[in-house]
């Protein structure tokens, strides 16, 4: 790592990364050509690129895997939760080699490439990261040019003029467009995704879409619902119109505060119904906004598949896959909501539940399953409710 003002780039690099701090890291670029701005964050996890990449929850971020083989298994066209890519780039430590796995269709870089994402290799990724968890999530641009040639001093002014995330409505820019009926389940080895078609004798949710996973949409139709999906900015009456028996409010990228200005209303309205409720992530921290908590930005967020959270109820305790760089602060649950889920890394709140109204949220995934299916019961509590 160097300053951008002594910033020679060394024999054969043909990728960068600048932070806003005037650090300037290089490496091996691959993928598509150009660069892009946005926040840097790192994440733990050891498999799973490919709907890490996916996940709208990533829009203007830039993911550094802590994991060095990043690539391994190639890409392929089921593994993903979005129909395009939503992180801006990735950076790793290991050249991407030729995949080892039966189910690869193409490599990582060109599927990075067919999708205009970038990605730079050769990076020490463990000093990026230490770097990451002193200082926080830093503003940075990550570029890639087949001839190594960079205005670093213009890649520099692009990383500080970006605002950040903090106050940042992002759901509107990855949520659908239009409302649409989900009815594929899980995906089984040899099978591919199973399709549950349209029974109208099942209970029915309207899901709000903040920037959502596909694998939370077919957990609730595993678990037993019947999903409409609407978009972020669906009003309450929008919503009402499709007779739902509950809600379900999505994850997504952004400031949750920000998003909250129009969708606070909304949930509030919901809660008023009196059917249950269940929020994964963003949708987690609107609930607690929606009843009077407070969220904040975190200083380095909660990125990967290894995250052990307790669950107060019994103690017991599930390995969770998490991607947030907000957070409901505890000491801000008013008094008809409690905590129901902490994080064993810090203590941060991982879930709440309402006293006197049928609504619950988790800030982590339990569509993930890391553990493997630690938290599945999710699913089928709030099914559970909806039939009640």
């Amino acid at each position: 790592m160097a300053d951008a003002k002594h910033t020679p780039a060394p024999h054969g690099a043909t990728g960068v990364l600048v932070l806003a701090d005037g650090t300037v890291v290089w490496g091996k670029g691959f993928g598509a050509e150009g660069d892009a701005v946005g926040e840097v964050c790192f994440n733990t996890a050891m498999t799973g690129y490919q709907e890490i990449m996916t996940d709208p929850s990533y829009a203007a971020q830039i993911v550094t895997f802590t994991f060095p083989h990043i690539g391994n298994v190639g890409a392929n066209y089921e593994d993903v939760e979005a129909d395009n890519p939503h992180a801006l780039g990735c950076i790793v430590r290991e050249d991407v080699t030729q995949p080892s796995n039966f189910r690869a269709i193409q490599t990582f870089d060109q599927w990075l490439k067919a999708n205009g994402r970038i990605g730079l290799a050769g990076v020490d990724t463990r000093a990026l990261t230490r770097r990451i968890r002193v200082g926080g999530a830093p503003n940075g641009v990550i570029a890639y040019n087949e001839k190594g040639e960079f205005d670093i001093d213009a890649l520099l002014e692009k990383a500080r003029a970006w605002p950040g995330l903090e106050g940042m409505d992002l759901a509107k820019e990855v949520s659908c467009t239009q409302m649409f009926r989900w009815t594929g389940g899980r995906w089984a080895i040899g099978q591919g995704y199973t399709e549950h078609g349209e029974d109208e004798g099942l209970p029915h949710v309207v899901a709000i879409d903040y920037g959502s996973k596909r694998n939370i949409f077919r957990n609730l139709a595993d678990a037993g619902a019947r999903v409409t999906v609407l978009p972020a900015t669906a009003s309450f009456d929008e919503v009402m119109a499709h007779e739902p028996d509950g809600f379900f409010l999505s994850n997504g990228p952004g400031d949750p505060a920000a998003t909250g200005e129009y969708a606070v209303p909304v949930i509030k309205q919901m809660l008023e119904t009196g059917k249950p409720l269940f929020g994964i992530c963003l949708g987690h921290q609107m609930l607690g906004i929606a009843v009077g908590a407070k969220t904040a930005k975190m200083h380095q967020g909660h990125r990967g598949a290894n995250h052990p959270v307790k669950r107060l109820a019994d103690g017991r305790v599930e390995i969770t896959s998490m991607n947030h760089g907000f957070a409901v602060e505890l000491d801000s649950l008013p008094g008809n909501a409690r905590a129901t889920h902490v994080s064993l890394f810090d203590g941060s709140l991982a879930g709440l539940e309402l006293t006197d109204k049928p609504a619950f949220s988790v800030q982590y995934h339990p569509e993930a399953s890391p553990g493997p299916q630690d938290s599945t019961y999710l699913f089928e509590k709030f099914v559970k409710q909806l039939n009640a």
